[in-house]
């Protein structure tokens, strides 16, 4: 694991935010934030040992691991207002008590992310074992626009993405895993770029949320 971290660690780009090892002066509840992140990762790959697939997205976005630490995972989720959603902490770790790391005042209720509530939702219905999942990036980091501020998302270049790829070998080693699931374009790229054959599913953005559900079922039942 350390040495999984020390790879996170090594991101040293322009415009780009480091959730584990970064501080967001201007929407973090404090100094320590990246700390509280570094621990909630931890605590979700801990727990997913025995994980059977790597769900891989493009990038970290500001509504979902820049402030939980965890890939397509939002605050909502970790402080149990996804609820309504059939969505629980619980379902993300239980080993230790979440904790949201934006200041309240930023926003109230924690970030909420689309692509985030779709994904855990489509497999909690779906009666799948969450802990058999480990959701992940293409790029790790969160990319954003200078322009608008460090609460955007953008897309990350490919020589960005080139650095995302010892992350993921390095992910793939310490888990075990054995298939990965490439949610998009961007993703089964990056995928073949690294030598690993992935079957592709639709990226629920833009309107791809119903052949997302549709074919990540299809993928794990074939």
């Amino acid at each position: 694991m350390k040495r999984f971290f020390a790879h996170l660690e090594s991101c040293n780009m322009e415009n780009i935010f480091n959730p584990w090892f970064s501080y967001d002066k201007i929407n973090d509840l404090n100094k320590d934030a990246f700390k509280t992140r570094q621990l909630q990762l931890e605590q979700y790959l801990c727990e997913r040992k025995d994980a059977k697939y790597i769900l891989l997205a493009e990038a970290l976005g500001y509504q979902g691991g820049h402030f939980s630490g965890i890939p397509m995972t939002s605050e909502r989720i970790l402080l149990g207002k996804m609820r309504h959603r059939s969505i629980t902490p619980e379902h993300v770790f239980s080993g230790i008590k979440p904790e949201r790391t934006s200041k309240p005042d930023v926003k109230r209720y924690g970030f909420t992310e689309p692509t985030a509530t779709i994904v855990w939702e489509r497999l909690i219905k779906s009666g799948l074992d969450t802990k058999e999942f480990i959701f992940w990036n293409s790029f790790p980091w969160h990319p954003y626009d200078p322009k608008k501020g460090i609460l955007s998302n953008r897309t990350p270049s490919d020589d960005e993405l080139e650095k995302g790829i010892p992350v993921l070998d390095e992910l793939i080693n310490i888990t075990k895993v054995k298939k990965v699931i490439a949610i998009g374009e961007k993703a089964r790229k990056q995928c073949k770029k690294a030598g690993i054959d992935a079957p592709t599913v639709r990226h629920p953005a833009n309107g791809g949320a119903g052949k997302f559900r549709e074919q990540i079922i299809k993928v794990i039942n074939g």
